[in-house]
């Protein structure tokens, strides 16, 4: 399995059961991506989230380049909000994440298209039943009853960012109205530790989701 946590991101959105990424989970996948590694940078110490708001702290730039050019993006002498980093190169996003997989062995990428009619690639994953087990874990993260405060960081955010984003294979609308008080538990948790990050990806998704955009290849 993948070792960053956008790389696990994009895995968590691909329905094995119909062994493929299904549009609807697509959308606002770009987003998701760039706040994993928002996320992963604050968990390594690699930003400051105080006030909600972000900054780049000083330390040696992440070795995974796609990590690397989101921390080179921020700021390092005054604090801005979060949703210009997360929403104004999501179309960027999947490519080079996409392309580290691929280079992994993790996903096969060939020509295709788009209903039918718009030319993309089709990627698909390599080992689908370690897709599903991650999304079972996710899902535990959850549904397990475990102390949100003894979560780690990255569970946190697949799955308080799979709620936001309404990733159907990993909380359907029903899981998310039955698990309503979990999911809001674990949020305010993730809050606590990355303040401003989460809403900032759910108000990307929702403009996104408006428009119609919010994927990439």
């Amino acid at each position: 399995m993948p070792q960053t946590l956008p790389q696990r991101l994009y895995l968590l959105c691909y329905t094995v059961d119909q062994g493929k990424f299904q549009l609807d989970n697509l959308q606002g996948r770009g987003q998701l991506l760039r706040a994993g590694a928002l996320a992963e940078l604050a968990r390594d110490g690699l930003l400051d989230a105080t006030g909600g708001r972000v900054m780049r702290r000083p330390g040696k730039a992440p070795e995974d380049a796609f990590i690397a050019s989101v921390w080179d993006e921020l700021p390092d002498n005054k604090p801005k909000g979060w949703l210009q980093f997360i929403h104004n190169k999501a179309h960027t996003a999947e490519t080079p994440v996409r392309d580290q997989l691929a280079a992994r062995g993790e996903v096969d990428v060939s020509p295709g298209k788009v209903m039918g009619l718009i030319p993309a690639d089709r990627v698909t994953v390599a080992h689908p039943q370690e897709v599903r087990a991650l999304q079972d874990r996710v899902r535990d993260t959850v549904l397990g009853g475990a102390d949100p405060a003894s979560i780690a960081l990255d569970e946190l955010a697949m799955a308080v960012f799979a709620a936001e984003l309404e990733v159907t294979c990993v909380w359907s609308r029903g899981d998310r109205r039955t698990h309503k008080a979990a999911l809001k538990a674990r949020a305010a948790r993730f809050d606590e530790l990355v303040p401003g990050l989460r809403r900032a990806l759910r108000d990307s998704y929702l403009s996104s989701r408006a428009v119609g955009g919010g994927w990439s290849a």
